[in-house]
């Protein structure tokens, strides 16, 4: 069970400290810098973690297998990493950016994932969407 839970647990604490560090990015640095900065500490890490964990492909193996999602993931992340530093830096609330940008992205994730993998929401579901726009719009209204 605790191996179930652990690839969110990690996500979660990832974002916290990610959004808590954005904040606090100097106004003075040129925000492309700063991501370019952030991922050669982010290339370090998974370099360190790619290495020691176990697993049967290499780095070399692993690029030959990758295919454009892989490069798209990459691009994405630079989106948000500088979206984020630029909000953060217009004044947008560490406590609203997060969640309004994660149930817009949720809403426009919801028909990708019926039509195109297949998902099905149940009545619950549904109504935790339901939920989840009624939040975002009592949050982001002043």
């Amino acid at each position: 069970m605790t191996s179930f839970y652990f690839p969110l647990g990690l996500a979660v604490v990832g974002m916290l400290f990610y959004h808590l560090a954005q904040k606090s990015i100097p106004r003075g640095i040129n925000p492309f810098f700063a991501t370019v900065i952030a991922y050669l500490v982010g290339i370090a890490v998974c370099a360190v973690c790619g290495f020691t964990f176990p697993g049967n492909k290499s780095f070399v193996s692993s690029v030959r297998e990758s295919n454009w999602a892989v490069f798209v993931v990459g691009a994405a992340a630079a989106c948000i990493e500088v979206g984020f530093l630029l909000a953060y830096r217009m004044g947008w609330k560490i406590s609203v950016a997060a969640m309004a940008t994660n149930v817009a992205v949720t809403l426009m994730l919801v028909p990708i994932g019926i039509i195109v993998f297949k998902d099905h929401l149940s009545v619950r579901n549904i109504l935790g969407l339901v939920f989840c726009v009624l939040g975002l719009v009592l949050v982001v209204r002043e």
